[in-house]
C-alpha cells in the first residue's frame, strides 16, 4: 500500500489546549506523524510518498469560501491586533443571539469555532492546506488504479464542518477526497469513520446528499465529544434521509461489542455498492487513549482492518485521531497489515 505524507504538517506546532480548565500542551502534535511515520518504515507496507499540489478548487468544493478565506488571514489578523498569545475563540453565536458574521477577529473566531479546545497558530493554514493536498494526492492513486492508498494527514479533518473547525481539525480531507472522486466519475462513495469521536464535520457536509453514505462508530455524544451530533436518530435529510447512520457507544465499550456495530455498519456500506470506500482511521479507541473511553486493544485493530478488507472495495484510509503516542504507530499499521493481509 503506498502512503502519502507531507512534511508540512509540523508547521503546524500549537502550544496551548484549554483541557479541564488549564491551558496545555496539546494531545493533536506533530510527535503524532513521528511515530506513524516510523512505523511505516520499519514495516514497509509500501512507499512513502510527498503530494502533489491539486490547488485551492477542490478543497472550495467543500469548504465555504469565506470560511477558506478566514482560515489563511486569521492569524495575520490576530497579531495585527497585537495579541502575543494562541488566538482562541472566546465567544459563539450562543442560542438566541444574531448569526452574523463580525469584523473583528475575535469575533470571527467564534463564529467559525465549534469548540474553543483548538487554537489556531502561525502554521494552522499551511499545514491544513497540505493534509488536504495528502487526501486528494492519495485518492487519485487509488483512480489510477491503486486498490488502496493511506493519506497520512495532519492536521486530522473529521470535524470540520462546511464553515467551522474545532476538534483539531481545519479542513475535512475525507470529505474532499470523496468529492474528488465523485467528480471523476465516481456515482457513490462511503466514507466509514472509526475514530473514537463522532465525525460531525463529515455529517454535517453530507447530510442532505445521497451520492455519499456516512457512518460513524463512536462514544455515545452524551458523554463524548462533539456532544451535540452524533446520534442515533440522525439519519440525514431530504435526498439524504437515510444515508447517515451513526452507531453511538456508551464508556468502556469493548471490541467485541464495538465489532457488532463495524459489522453492521460494513453490512451497510455492501448494501449501498459504492465506486470508493473512505476510512477515516482514528486509533483513538485505544484501550489507554487519554481522551477516550473504549477498550480496544493492539490485535483488535488488526482484526478489524482485515473485516474492512473483506469489502474488497478500492479503499483509501484517511489519518484522523489517535493520542496515545507510545502505541499510535503500532495501532495505526495494525489496521494496514489487516487490509492488506485479508485483501
Amino acid at each position: 500500500m503506498k502512503t502519502v505524507f507531507s512534511e508540512t504538517h509540523a508547521l503546524r506546532d500549537a502550544k496551548t489546549e484549554l483541557y479541564g480548565g488549564e491551558l496545555v500542551y496539546p494531545f493533536e502534535r506533530p510527535s503524532r506523524m513521528t511515530y506513524i511515520h516510523d512505523r511505516l518504515r520499519a514495516v514497509d507496507p509500501g512507499p512513502i510518498l510527498p503530494p502533489d499540489d491539486h490547488g485551492l478548487d477542490p478543497v472550495l468544493r467543500i469548504h465555504d469560501t469565506g470560511f477558506v478565506d478566514f482560515l489563511q488571514t486569521a492569524w495575520a489578523e490576530w497579531q495585527a491586533e497585537g495579541y502575543t498569545g494562541e488566538a482562541i475563540a472566546t465567544c459563539w453565536p450562543a442560542r438566541r443571539m444574531v448569526l452574523r458574521r463580525p469584523d473583528h477577529i475575535d469575533g470571527k473566531l467564534g463564529y467559525y469555532a465549534l469548540a474553543t479546545e483548538t487554537s489556531l497558530t502561525e502554521g494552522t493554514w499551511p499545514a491544513a492546506y497540505g493534509s488536504a493536498q495528502v487526501a486528494l494526492t492519495a485518492a487519485e492513486l487509488i483512480r489510477a488504479g491503486e486498490r488502496s492508498a493511506f493519506a497520512l494527514c495532519r492536521p486530522p479533518g473529521h470535524h470540520a464542518a462546511v464553515d467551522m473547525y474545532g476538534g483539531y481539525c481545519f479542513l475535512n480531507n475525507a470529505a474532499i477526497a470523496a468529492q474528488r472522486f465523485l467528480d471523476n466519475g465516481a456515482a457513490r462513495v462511503a466514507i466509514l469513520d472509526v475514530d473514537f469521536h463522532h465525525g460531525n464535520g463529515t455529517q454535517d457536509i453530507f447530510y442532505d446528499r445521497s451520492d455519499v453514505l456516512f457512518l460513524s462508530l463512536h462514544g455515545e455524544p452524551e458523554n463524548a465529544f462533539p456532544h451535540f451530533l452524533g446520534y442515533a436518530d440522525e439519519t440525514g435529510n431530504g435526498a439524504g434521509e437515510g444515508f447517515n447512520v451513526n452507531y453511538p457507544m456508551p464508556p468502556g465499550t469493548p471490541f467485541s461489542e464495538w465489532r457488532k456495530s463495524l459489522d453492521a455498519a460494513l453490512d451497510r456500506i455492501a448494501q449501498y455498492a459504492p465506486d470508493h470506500l473512505i476510512v477515516s482511521l482514528g486509533v483513538d479507541t485505544f484501550e489507554t487513549d487519554p481522551i477516550s473511553f473504549f477498550k480496544l486493544e493492539s490485535p483488535d485493530f488488526t482484526t478489524y482492518g482485515g473485516d474492512i478488507a473483506r469489502l474488497k472495495l478500492p479503499t483509501l484510509f484517511v489519518m484522523e485521531g489517535g493520542y496515545d503516542i507510545d502505541e499510535i504507530g503500532i495501532n495505526t499499521v495494525n489496521v494496514i497489515e489487516g487490509f492488506l493481509g485479508a485483501a
